[in-house]
């Protein structure tokens, strides 16, 4: 079973579990899990892996139109290092204040390699789910895309840039401001394909997108081999964290967000595609 199996499972138990988050009443609950194997590229700074395990939680808020209030987690490591766990509870609670949250602690454990468990709290009485693109709407981004993919190819040679874009910021803000406007939401945490896959699936209807169109971030550019390669880095690679959502009101959409929103196609009634050719739904795997 790979983790969407597992995910639907959760699904068909567990009504409450929701989208990107669980939603209990007006609360939203999401939580999250990260490996120095995995998630972290030798470079990976502390305070990076705490920004980053923390934003990884709060995108999921933001992807359902809520506001962000709390962030805790479970740091887990062979050794406890003061300078090392220092590190990471400042980046943790930067990235809580980027989106007016509070990071208010956690756990602390021995584990064989580095890993954070990551939970946070956010509120909306209006949650956008993934359930409601129709035919005949647009769909777009915020921000660009292939930030981390760029960032994994220039952690061995420079570290400090690519920490630096690890250090995505979570759109809350973003979230919050498009919730009126948007249909369907989710964030690009699997890349922008698997994610079409998915709104398909809850929403029951088809994509028609241009690459043409994609944002790609300035940092794929500089790292991709040709025009496949920064296809490909953009569209499948995953990590990026932005959001994709549906709209029947691309414009308002665009005026009313904090962050830059593109549009990058519609919604169809079957089908997904990019160029006129099917998208394989391939992106990020756990």
């Amino acid at each position: 079973m790979d983790e969407r199996s597992g995910l639907a499972l959760v699904g068909r138990s567990l009504p409450a579990a929701g989208d990107d988050a669980a939603v209990v009443d007006d609360l939203l609950v999401t939580t999250d899990m990260l490996h120095e194997t995995t998630d972290f590229p030798e470079g990976t700074t502390r305070y990076t892996a705490g920004w980053r395990a923390v934003a990884a939680s709060l995108s999921d808020v933001a992807a359902m139109g809520a506001s962000a209030r709390c962030a805790v987690a479970v740091y887990a490591a062979p050794r406890f290092d003061g300078d090392e766990l220092g590190a990471f509870l400042d980046g943790a609670q930067a990235v809580c204040a980027s989106v007016d949250a509070e990071y208010v602690g956690g756990d602390l454990d021995d584990h064989e390699e580095f890993t954070v468990a990551t939970t946070a709290i956010g509120r909306t009485d209006d949650p956008v789910r993934r359930s409601g693109a129709t035919p005949g709407e647009a769909v777009c981004v915020t921000g660009t895309l292939g930030r981390t993919a760029a960032a994994i190819r220039l952690f061995p040679d420079d570290p400090d840039r690519a920490n630096d874009l690890f250090q995505f910021p979570p759109r809350v803000p973003a979230g919050r401001a498009l919730a009126p406007h948007a249909s369907a939401m989710m964030d690009s945490s699997d890349g922008l394909a698997r994610s079409l896959h998915q709104l398909s699936e809850a929403s029951d209807c088809g994509f028609a997108v241009d690459s043409a169109t994609l944002p790609v971030d300035e940092a794929v550019e500089a790292v991709a081999e040709d025009e496949a390669d920064r296809r490909e880095l953009a569209t499948h690679y995953g990590e990026d964290f932005e959001l994709v959502f549906t709209t029947d009101a691309p414009a308002a959409a665009q005026a009313a967000s904090p962050t830059p929103v593109t549009q990058v196609g519609e919604v169809t009634e079957s089908s997904i595609t990019m160029n006129g050719e099917p998208l394989p739904d391939r992106g990020y795997t756990h």
